[in-house]
C-alpha cells in the first residue's frame, strides 16, 4: 500500500490525539503506553463521538492536506474538514467553475453517468451477464444532463442483481443495522474522504457542484466526481466475502473496506484514490476550458479499467 493513503480510523475509539513534532500522538483512555503515527503517512483520518483531539492537531492536518470526517455512532459522517489549501489557480479555478455554462456541466454530468453505469456493469458482471449486458446499453443512452435519469434507471437493476446473488440483501443507505449495507456506507466514507482531499488539491470548490445539490452539503462537488468510482468500491465490497451479520466495529473488518478503497482500479497498477486525484485535477482543466470534454475514468473490472470513455 502506498504510504501516502494511509487511512486512521478511530470511529470506534476511545481516547485522544494530540501533535508533536510532525506526528500524531494516540492515547487511549486507560492505558499508558501511547502511539505515534507520522503526518506524512496520512491521506484521511476518521473520528467517532468519543474522540478528543486538540486543536494543534487540526491546524497540522490542513497543513498536510489531511481529510477529516467526524462520523456519529452508526458511522455516518456528520461532518468533514477540510484545509483552504494554497493553489496556484485557487481563484481562477474557482471562478470558472462558478461561471460554467449550463451545457459544459450537462456533459460532465452525461459523462459520469455513463461512466459510473459501464462501471456497475463490469461489477456485476462476474454473476449476471444478462444485467450485465442490459447496463451496458443502458449506459448508451445516457443524453447531455441525463433528462430520462438513466442514473437511477441503472441503479434499481444493478442494486436487483446484487440483491440476487447476495439473498436477503436490500440497499438501504444510512439504513445501519450492520451486514452489506452498513459496509457499503463505511466504505463510501472513506471513498469521500478521499474525494474531499483530492477535490481540495486541485484547488477545486466542494459546494459548486456538477450536479449533486443541497445547501447542506458543502461536499457536493465530491459526491459527483466520486461516482465513477463506487462500482470499483462495490466490486471490491463483494468480493472481501461480507455477511449480512458481520460486525463492522471489529477493527479487521473495517481494514479489510480500508484496503478495498485503496485497491487498483487500473491495469497500470494505479489505485482508486490515484486515479481520483488524478480525475479532480481533469476536471479542473475541464472548467477552465483547457479540455474540450471531460474524460472520465471507467471502472473495467478485474483491474481492466485504462481506458477512458
Amino acid at each position: 500500500m502506498n504510504p501516502g493513503w494511509r487511512i486512521l480510523d478511530f470511529t470506534q475509539f476511545e481516547g485522544s490525539i494530540c501533535y508533536r513534532r510532525g506526528r500524531l500522538i494516540v492515547q487511549k483512555d486507560g492505558e499508558s503506553e501511547n502511539v505515534s503515527v507520522p503526518l506524512t503517512q496520512v491521506a484521511v483520518i476518521l473520528i467517532g463521538n468519543q474522540t478528543s483531539i486538540s486543536g494543534a492537531v487540526l491546524t497540522k492536518l490542513s497543513e498536510y492536506d489531511i481529510a477529516l470526517l467526524v462520523s456519529n455512532w452508526r458511522n455516518i459522517p456528520l461532518a468533514g474538514v477540510m484545509p483552504w489549501r494554497e493553489h496556484t489557480r485557487i481563484g481562477a479555478r474557482q471562478r470558472a467553475q462558478s461561471e460554467l455554462s449550463l451545457p459544459r456541466r450537462k456533459s460532465a454530468w452525461s459523462r459520469i453517468v455513463r461512466a459510473k453505469i459501464l462501471g456497475q456493469a463490469a461489477t456485476i458482471a462476474a454473476f449476471s451477464s444478462a444485467a450485465s449486458a442490459e447496463l451496458f446499453e443502458l449506459a448508451k443512452t445516457v443524453r447531455s444532463g441525463d433528462p430520462e435519469n438513466i442514473e437511477a434507471q441503472a441503479a434499481r437493476r444493478y442494486w436487483h442483481a446484487i440483491s440476487q446473488q447476495h439473498k436477503g440483501f436490500r440497499r438501504e443507505p444510512g439504513g445501519g443495522g450492520g451486514g452489506l449495507n452498513s459496509c457499503l456506507d463505511y466504505a463510501y466514507t472513506v471513498l469521500r474522504g478521499h474525494g474531499i482531499r483530492a477535490a481540495v488539491s486541485a484547488g477545486l470548490s466542494g459546494t459548486l457542484a456538477v450536479f449533486h445539490r443541497g445547501r447542506d452539503n458543502p461536499f457536493a462537488l465530491v459526491d459527483d466526481l466520486i461516482e465513477p468510482f463506487r462500482p470499483a468500491v462495490d466490486a471490491y465490497v463483494l468480493d472481501s466475502g461480507v455477511q449480512s451479520g458481520i460486525d463492522l466495529a471489529l477493527p479487521e473488518v473495517r481494514g479489510e473496506l480500508v484496503a478495498a478503497v485503496d485497491a487498483t482500479f487500473r491495469r497500470t497498477g494505479e489505485t482508486i484514490p490515484t486515479v481520483l486525484t488524478s480525475f479532480s485535477q481533469e476536471y479542473g482543466l475541464y472548467v477552465e476550458g483547457q479540455r474540450k470534454t471531460l474524460e472520465v475514468p471507467v471502472w473495467r473490472g478485474d483491474v481492466r479499467a485504462s481506458e477512458r470513455y
